[in-house]
Order: C-alpha cells, then structure tokens, then sequence
C-alpha cells in the first residue's frame, strides 16, 4: 500500500509540472508516467482520464491555498498582500489555476465555488459589520482583490516576466496593492 501511495504522489507531481508548462490539451500522458517513473496505464488506474489527473492535481493545489492563505474579510488589503505574496511564490500553481480558467468549459470545481461563496459571504457581514465599506458588492470586492493581488505574476497577461526568476517586483508594486485594495473596501 505505501508504494501505491508513493507511486501515486510521484505521479502527481509529474503530472503538476507537465500540466502547468502545457496545460491540459498539451500535456502528454507518456511524459508524465516517463517522469513519474512509471507505466502510463498505471495512471489511467489511478486517474480514469486525463482531465480527472489534472483536476486532482489542482484540487490538491488550491487546498494547499485554502489552508495557506487566511481570509480576512475585515482586512482587505493585507489578504490582497497575502494572496500577492503566494502567487509570486508559487508560480506554477498560478500557471495552473490559468492553464484551468483558459481551457475548462465550466467551473466543476465545487469547493473552490464553495470557499468562494464563503469568502463573499464574510465581506458582506464585515459590510454589514462597517468594518468594510458598502459601495462595491461583496463579490466585486472578492473580484477585485483577486485581481491586484495577482495581475503581476508571470501568466497574467499583463505580468512582468514569464521567467519567475527574472521578476523582481519593488516594494512600492506590493505597498501599492495594499493602498488600492485599501481604498477599494472603504468604498471611498
């Protein structure tokens, strides 16, 4: 059993490197057993198909992000900061959640609509609170957050680099984020 479950994390993330350099349609199964160190029917054992391999690799991920990265819905900006910090950090999970967004015809991934519901759901409270302006509709907030705290990573088309290594984001870009996200939830 324990080598069933090493060949399984082996194969996951294999399969996380060839999913986020390629995304789904050109991933190749053959490249990930071959990285993996095993043979491909062994991942339509384990997986079924390859669209179920990739969403398991990123519903492994964006638990990862869940438990990483603390809503804090009374304080906007510094999640913006959070959420900024991580994406930098972790650029192939970002080019993953992209390589998702681009090729998916539906969003199936039912906790990430779940955490989002919630995340929307803490704002308006915090609204309803005054501890977070009521200008902007919580989902808007959420929206806008997600989109500052992210826009300079290297998928968005907009980003810096597409060499993580190359970018090198000056203080003034995160202190930026923070007073934008600031003035944003104040609703001002």
């Amino acid at each position: 059993m324990r080598n069933a479950e090493a060949t399984r994390e082996r194969i996951l993330e294999a399969a996380m490197d060839e999913f986020s350099s390629f995304g789904i349609a050109g991933a190749r199964v053959d490249r990930i057993a071959k990285n993996a160190g095993c043979n491909k029917n062994l991942i339509y054992v384990y997986f079924e198909n390859k669209e179920t391999l990739f969403t398991t690799v990123l519903d492994k991920h964006l638990t990862r992000v869940y438990e990483e990265i603390f809503f804090t819905p009374e304080d906007l900006a510094g999640y913006a900061i959070k959420v900024f910090d991580w994406a930098m950090t972790h650029p192939q999970i970002v080019r993953l959640m992209t390589w998702y967004s681009l090729e998916q015809k539906e969003d199936n991934l039912t906790e990430r609509a779940s955490v989002r519901d919630k995340k929307i759901k803490a704002i308006m409270d915090a609204q309803n609170d005054g501890l977070v302006g009521k200008t902007f509709t919580p989902g808007f907030l959420m929206t806008a957050v997600m989109a500052l705290a992210t826009a300079w990573t290297p998928t968005h088309p907009f980003g810096p680099s597409h060499d993580p290594v190359a970018v090198k984001i000056p203080r003034e870009t995160r202190e930026a984020i923070a007073r934008a996200v600031s003035l944003i939830s104040k609703g001002e």
